[in-house]
């Protein structure tokens, strides 16, 4: 039982930390701690050292980067880290030595079996084994399932044939400035500059997210099975995908087909999605109504549409899903984790 002391204690304001505080997921983080009113009491904003005394507002006030380093989280009780996977590993056991419990947004620990994979409307309670660090897991992966549980819960979830749509906002602040470079020199007759991708964005599809494996998939399309399965505790799932890097500024969208263990209702699988928290069912054809990246961008909910029967496979239903990256598939998720801690 929560004693009063113990009860007044979680919801006391607590000394966080934004660790790549002045990248687009930072950013966004600082967003959704003030938007959801989150009770800070301090907050240090760390980046490294090109980027230390920047000044970004926080509830009205100035805050000043500081640059990121092994004593940086004195204090600090949460710290949040959205800076790749190098710097989660060097960094932060540094702030759990501190006495912060982390919550990370890399890949650097999501398979780490004492850490915890954590998206709070599935599998909240998996924060309470923590040992210092909660891993926050991928955009395509967190989006795809804010659907995908709703509707395990309800048949019991095999196996996932997908095919993504993924904003450059998952790559980080340069891409979205590239796409938009990229559509300016298109539009004014000058030449394309890439950088960032090996090929033209703008206007273009790149089925070629993340590092290719000696079996042809890319790490991006092994992670829906890999996370999928500590997140929905299942083991056995299984899931083949095809990840595209799509010229969206912020919003992934996923084609699913996904096969279930028992018989399915359409009915019953729109009353579930309905009724899940952080989804929404937004899907009527007569009306061209279903969910599009355009329409979740800036959005905490995801949006599932376009939702039936599958022709192909038994016991299978196919649908798609839009959600923000930066927000549930990024800081939102980040920000979830750390109000159940």
């Amino acid at each position: 039982m929560t004693t009063t002391a113990e009860h007044r204690e979680s919801h006391s304001p607590k000394h966080l930390a934004i660790v790549g505080a002045t990248g687009a997921v930072g950013i966004e983080m600082l967003s959704v701690l003030e938007r959801r009113n989150f009770p800070v009491a301090s907050l240090r904003l760390l980046a490294s050292a090109r980027s230390a005394g920047k000044k970004i507002a926080f509830r009205g006030v100035e805050l000043t980067v500081e640059p990121l380093g092994e004593n940086s989280f004195e204090g600090v009780k949460i710290a949040i880290f959205s800076a790749g996977g190098g710097i989660s590993k060097e960094f932060a056991p540094h702030a759990v030595r501190a006495g912060a419990v982390v919550v990370d947004n890399s890949s650097a620990f999501r398979m780490d079996p004492k850490v915890p994979l954590v998206v709070p409307e599935i599998n909240g309670d998996d924060v309470a084994t923590h040992s210092g660090i909660i891993a926050n897991p991928n955009c395509t992966t967190a989006i795809s399932l804010m659907a995908l549980h709703p509707l395990h819960q309800a048949f019991g979830l095999r196996r996932i044939i997908a095919s993504s749509y993924q904003a450059v906002s998952g790559t980080g602040a340069r891409a979205i400035e590239e796409l938009r470079d990229q559509v300016n020199a298109i539009a004014s007759g000058n030449p394309v500059v890439k950088d960032v991708y090996p090929h033209q964005i703008a206007f273009n599809l790149l089925p070629h997210v993340d590092s290719f494996l000696e079996d042809g998939y890319t790490r991006e399309e092994m992670k829906m099975q890999f996370e999928g399965r500590r997140i929905l505790h299942l083991p056995e799932l299984t899931a083949s995908v095809t990840c595209v890097r799509v010229p969206v500024y912020r919003a992934h969208s996923v084609a699913i087909t996904a096969e279930f263990d028992r018989p399915v209702s359409l009915q019953k699988a729109r009353e579930v999605i309905n009724a899940a928290p952080g989804v929404k069912l937004h899907d009527d054809p007569a009306t061209a109504t279903y969910p599009m990246p355009i329409e979740v961008s800036g959005q905490d909910d995801c949006q599932v549409g376009r939702l039936r029967l599958d022709c192909a496979l038994p016991n299978s239903l196919t649908f798609w899903v839009c959600g923000d990256q930066l927000l549930k598939g990024a800081a939102l998720n980040a920000v979830q984790i750390a109000e159940l801690l």
